[in-house]
């Protein structure tokens, strides 16, 4: 297991012993799945059965056996490393009645994806590559293409198939990102996430991606606050929030205690419910006065650790925060657009943002504790993103469709003197011209350039792309 998977499988208690936990340096992810639960993935080499080649791509210098067993080894690796059941064909398929024997054995016995390895230039690997891309039926494939294995003209006819990518570089390392979006399509489609608003509990299974949205009412929220005490865990928790903090400006020590009190609630309701993510209907709560404390830094805690914690029952960004943080191993931060037709810029705000912007095991950026400032009550973070960096923007437009983009920090902005949310981020995009031109509300910035993975993902996953 990875340090996520590890530190998600021991509990809060025994883990604060050893690691000081309770301060924002643990990275303690969201309830993962079994650790015997794992997608399994088919992987084949199309060569000839020779030992060396003779003329024409990728050449008599090219080392075969060398090569297919680099390529398992990267595999098995990355397998290891995320947990994938990978099966590797060593025996090459050679002709076509290999392609249909794996495809026999895929339909009947369906995997979880095929990763197929193009390994020569000639034609006849490149029929066998299309023929796998275009009758897996909905199996997810890629088809690997070493520098050396294919021309222009090799790369068309896969490219629109069904949930396959067709990946062409000469980063053989690559295929570890290969072996982890399959990971991830699994992950996608076993997270359920816990909606707390309403009146009563039901499951909603989504489309495409398959993530479970666990409905549970309102009220569930407010009874378990009401029972978590003021106990060691919370005040170990709520002193670490101030330390880590630069400073505290509005929030008095109660409230940094009710804001530690809300990362239990959540902790102790995802667990109870079996779910990697929780979505609350928290501007109700606020706005009718039946919380003290809004959730702002239980959420920046749960995102930090690699969970989702979710404002506003909005389940699009709710997944969204999930395939970011699976796919990219950082969070994302959920805010609320604002164009700045002066600048020609895209400002973003809101009351809660990971400080892990750079991933879950670097280091933290600095934040301010904060109230809440549209209701000036608890505690709210805000984080001082990382000027001049870039930034990758995206959101599900429900679970088929993600938009996406990329931009470059340029200015955090202070409430006071403006108003808006705590953490409020400026940014300069990449496009369009006009910021009112920006689809979408919630979207997520993402440190860092992102964008390639997310198309890679979305064409592996039969998810659209629209751009931002």
């Amino acid at each position: 297991m990875d340090r996520r998977d590890f530190m998600a499988t021991v509990g809060i208690s025994a883990l604060a012993a050893q690691s000081t936990l309770l301060g924002l340096g643990s990275v303690l992810a969201a309830d993962a799945p079994a650790a015997d639960a794992k997608p399994r993935v088919r992987a084949v080499f199309l060569r000839p059965k020779v030992d060396r080649y003779w003329m024409g791509w990728p050449g008599a210098c090219y080392d075969i056996k060398a090569r297919q067993a680099e390529f398992t080894q990267i595999m098995t690796d990355a397998a290891q490393k995320c947990g994938v059941k990978l099966e590797v064909d060593a025996e090459p398929v050679v002709d076509i009645a290999a392609v249909d024997k794996l495809l026999a054995e895929c339909k009947q016995s369906p995997p979880d994806g095929i990763i197929a390895t193009v390994m020569g230039l000639h034609p006849n690997y490149w029929t066998h590559a299309n023929k796998i891309a275009a009758e897996k039926g909905d199996l997810p494939a890629i088809i690997f293409s070493p520098m050396g294995t294919s021309f222009t003209g090799n790369l068309q006819a896969a490219r629109t198939a069904k949930k396959c990518f067709t990946a062409a570089t000469q980063d053989h390392g690559w295929l570890a990102t290969g072996v982890k979006m399959m990971r991830t399509i699994w992950d996608m489609k076993t997270t359920r996430i816990c909606v707390v608003n309403g009146n009563e509990t039901k499951d909603q299974v989504l489309d495409v991606i398959g993530t479970t949205l666990h409905h549970v009412p309102l009220n569930r929220w407010t009874d378990e606050l009401a029972k978590q005490e003021a106990t060691g865990e919370v005040k170990a928790l709520a002193e670490a929030f101030a330390k880590t903090a630069q400073k505290t400006v509005e929030p008095k020590p109660q409230d940094v205690v009710n804001a530690a009190k809300n990362y239990f609630v959540a902790k102790r309701i995802m667990a109870a419910e079996n779910c990697q993510g929780i979505s609350l209907n928290c501007l109700g709560l606020v706005g009718s006065r039946r919380i003290p404390c809004p959730p702002c830094m239980a959420w920046l805690k749960l995102n930090d650790e690699g969970g989702v914690g979710c404002c506003e029952c909005d389940w699009n960004s709710a997944i969204s925060m999930r395939l970011c943080s699976l796919l990219t191993g950082r969070p994302g931060f959920m805010q609320d657009p604002a164009p700045n037709t002066v600048n020609g810029t895209l400002m973003g705000a809101h009351c809660s943002s990971p400080t892990r912007l750079r991933g879950f095991d670097q280091p933290a950026v600095p934040m301010v504790l904060r109230s809440h400032s549209e209701s000036e009550i608890g505690v709210a973070p805000q984080v001082i993103w990382p000027l001049g960096e870039p930034v990758t923007v995206m959101k599900f437009e429900g679970p088929g469709k993600i938009i996406l983009g990329t931009g470059q920090v340029v200015a955090n902005i202070d409430t006071p003197p403006c108003g808006g949310c705590r953490t409020s981020v400026e940014l300069k995009m990449d496009g369009p011209a006009d910021p009112r031109d920006c689809k979408g509300f919630h979207q997520l910035f993402i440190l860092g350039k992102h964008e390639r993975l997310f198309q890679a993902y979305c064409q592996l996953a039969g998810i659209e792309v629209t751009p931002v």
